[in-house]
This record gives C-alpha cells, sequence and structure tokens, in this order.
C-alpha cells in the first residue's frame, strides 16, 4: 500500500507534519479529515523516493524475454479475476529486472491513481513499444485486455523465437572473422617483419609476392593509428549518412536489391509486417491506425513507404491487396492471401498463417547463409594465410639452398 507524506494543521491549528497508508491520494485526504486535519501538501513517499530512478527507468530499454514473461504473467492474473492494479504489483514483485520492476511499481501507482494502464504504459516507450501500448488500449476499451496480453506475449515470445534463431546462427561466422583478422594481424605486425629483417640481412633479392607482403605489413605497422582512425572516420559518415533521410532511402533499396541478403531482409521485413499487422488486428486495433503502427516495424524505408502508400489507397475505400501488389515490394504469395483473407473475412488468420512461413523461411535462408559463409571463411581464412607462409618460406629455402 502507497506511504503518503503530509503537512497540514491539527484540530488545534499547530502544523503537523507526518506519514498515513493508503490506497490511493483521495482515500489518503478522507482519512486525515476524518482525523481533523486540514491538508496543506500531501504527495506519494514511495513515488518521491522512486522519482530519480524512474526518470532514469524509462530511458532504458528492456529485453523481448522480460517483456513477454511480464506480459503473459499478468495475462495470467487478469483471467483469474484478480485486479489491475494488484495484478501488476504481483508481475512487479516476480520481476528480477530491477528496470522493469521499477517501471511496473511506478504503473501500478499511476493506474491506482486513476490512470489508464495503456497511459501508464506510454510514460516508458523504450519498454512498451507502440503496439504494445494500442494493443492494451484495445483491450482496455473492448474489456478483453487480458485475452489481448496473451496474444502480445505470443507476438513477443515469436519476435524473441526468430530474433534468437537469427543471432545463434549468425554468432559462428562473426567469431570466426574476428579470429581470422586476429590471426593476420598477428602475422603483418609480428611475424612477417622478423622475417623481413632477415631477408635484409641477408641482402637478397625477393619475389613480388614477398615483396607485396612485406610491403602490407610495413603499411601496417607505420601507419596503423592512422588506418584505424580512418576505419573509425568511415564508419562515423558512412553511419551519418545512412541515418539521414536520404541516405535510409538509398541504403535500404540497395539492401533490398543485394544478392542472397536482399532476398533475406524482405523475408525478414514481411514477416514483421503480417505478424504485426495480425497481432493488432486481432486485438481490435482499427486497420488505419494498425497500418500506421505497422510501417515502423518493417524496418527498411522501401517497405515502409509501400505500406503508407497501401494505408491512404485504403482510407479512401480500396481494400489492402491491390496496393500491396502494385507497390512490387511484397511477393505474390503474401498478396494472394491477403486477397483472399479480405473476401473470406479472415484477414487476421491469412496473416498469421504467412508470418509463420515467412518466419520459417528466414530461418532456413539464414541456416543457408551461415552453411556457405563457414567454409567460405576458412577457404579464405587459409588462403591468405598460405599465402603469407609462402611468401616466407619460398625465400627462407633459397636463402638454405644458396648458403648450402
Amino acid at each position: 500500500m502507497p506511504v503518503y507524506e503530509y503537512k497540514g494543521l491539527n484540530k488545534k491549528g499547530r502544523n503537523i507534519r507526518s506519514t498515513i497508508d493508503a490506497d490511493n491520494m483521495r482515500v489518503a485526504r478522507t482519512k486525515l479529515k476524518k482525523q481533523g486535519v486540514y491538508v496543506v501538501e500531501i504527495k506519494d513517499k514511495s513515488k518521491t523516493k522512486k522519482k530519480a530512478k524512474s526518470k532514469v527507468a524509462n530511458n532504458k530499454s528492456v529485453g523481448i524475454k522480460d517483456i513477454s514473461l511480464m506480459t503473459r504473467q499478468l495475462a495470467t492474473l487478469l483471467r483469474a479475476n484478480i485486479p489491475l492494479v494488484e495484478s501488476i504489483g504481483a508481475c512487479a514483485d516476480q520481476m528480477e529486472n530491477p528496470i522493469l520492476k521499477d517501471a511496473l511499481y511506478d504503473c501500478k501507482n499511476m493506474v491506482n491513481e486513476g490512470s489508464t494502464f495503456h497511459k501508464a504504459l506510454r510514460k516508458y516507450p523504450k519498454m512498451f513499444d507502440t503496439i504494445f501500448v494500442s494493443m492494451c488500449e484495445a483491450g482496455e476499451t473492448s474489456g478483453t485486455l487480458d485475452t489481448i496480453l496473451i496474444r502480445l506475449a505470443e507476438f513477443k515470445e515469436a519476435q524473441n523465437e526468430l530474433q534468437s534463431k537469427i543471432t545463434s546462427a549468425l554468432a559462428y561466422p562473426v567469431i570466426m572473422i574476428i579470429f581470422m583478422l586476429g590471426i593476420l594481424a598477428v602475422m603483418f605486425l609480428f611475424v612477417v617483419p622478423k622475417m623481413t629483417a632477415i631477408f635484409e640481412d641477408a641482402g637478397m633479392e625477393l619475389p613480388w609476392y614477398t615483396q607485396m607482403v612485406i610491403d602490407f605489413s610495413g603499411l601496417l605497422v607505420n601507419y596503423w593509428l592512422f588506418i584505424i582512425a580512418g576505419i573509425g572516420l568511415s564508419a562515423f559518415i558512412f553511419n551519418n549518412w545512412k541515418n539521414s533521410v536520404n541516405g535510409r532511402k538509398t541504403y535500404d533499396a540497395i539492401v533490398l536489391k543485394l544478392p542472397l541478403i536482399g532476398k533475406l531482409a524482405r523475408m525478414i521485413a514481411v514477416s514483421r509486417f503480417t505478424r504485426t499487422l495480425s497481432t493488432l488486428l486481432n486485438g481490435g486495433v482499427p486497420m488505419l491506425n494498425a497500418m500506421d503502427i505497422v510501417r515502423n516495424v518493417v524496418n527498411n524505408n522501401t517497405i515502409a513507404k509501400a505500406v503508407d502508400d497501401a494505408r491512404d489507397h485504403i482510407s479512401e475505400g480500396e481494400n489492402i491487396a491491390g496496393p500491396l501488389k502494385r507497390s512490387g515490394q511484397f511477393p505474390p504469395i503474401v498478396i494472394h492471401m491477403v486477397n483472399i483473407g479480405e473476401k473470406t473475412g479472415e484477414l487476421e488468420n491469412m496473416l498469421e498463417q504467412v508470418s509463420d512461413s515467412y518466419d520459417f523461411q528466414v530461418k532456413n535462408a539464414v541456416a543457408g547463409l551461415t552453411s556457405i559463409l563457414e567454409p567460405l571463411l576458412i577457404i579464405v581464412m587459409g588462403g591468405v594465410i598460405a599465402v603469407i607462409v609462402f611468401s616466407m618460406l619460398i625465400p627462407m629455402f633459397e636463402m638454405a639452398n644458396f648458403g648450402g
């Protein structure tokens, strides 16, 4: 129960300052009035203590896994007919993540004071995105918040599963690249310079390929600081360009046209589009509002523009399949399924089936990409090391024969 700190005047007109337990601010004032206290100032003591923490918390994000766990627990409690305030408090008590715990306690206090749940969640945009808030708003309006939260939990869990599959599949190639670069750095910065000193002492003429390796090693040894600075500056300039309005449009359009990667990026975007739209429509969010939200989750400007155009046509009375088809950004199977869904009145189910299909395809595509990358990286790493080794060994053999 919240603790309220107050200042006031008692029946004798004396200043008093103390605390009182109450369910909310109104109840606290009523209790004090019955005790004959004229309240001058009153504030939530627990809220005051956590004010600094809350300011920090609402600027921090929380992992999908924690959010989906909290969402499912909250839905379970609501389905057991436990009041919303008590359910939020129970979820907060169970949370291991301190940032999410503080946010839930704050939401509990806000709801206890009369705020709606979705407005309380809106205070933490990095934890609860637009999809989450909009779904909760629809659930509160329709009185089906528990059902909506179950769908949200399933949506977040599906997101987490896909993200985990992609991350785990790409982990090995990334480790291989780091390992390869580490070995090459050691060879070029330490091994080759020592061999170069031996060749210089012998005064022998070196083959062109050996000289090329030595020159490259010398470049790294003498200008490594400038090289690192150049790479950092290039990355900074590229990142700024990519985050600009025109740069983002160009970058996203190029990504979709790349071999292998472009196809994978399109499948991920389509999967996000269909699953998110299905979840929102199932949650009772109106189509136009849902399209506004969906455009922000596809993570590709080109496809987002196609969604924007489709939304404009829908607002004029057109169906969704036509504009998506004309954009040329969505595969025929998606258009076909959406068209059938609209005609049969089962658009949400069709979108969910498409998203399940594309999630499966994304997993297979990532697995296929990594199966190509792994041997390719081994071949490249082995080839580069072989060139360096033979470039150093052949002159050494020549020195041994000459010495013999």
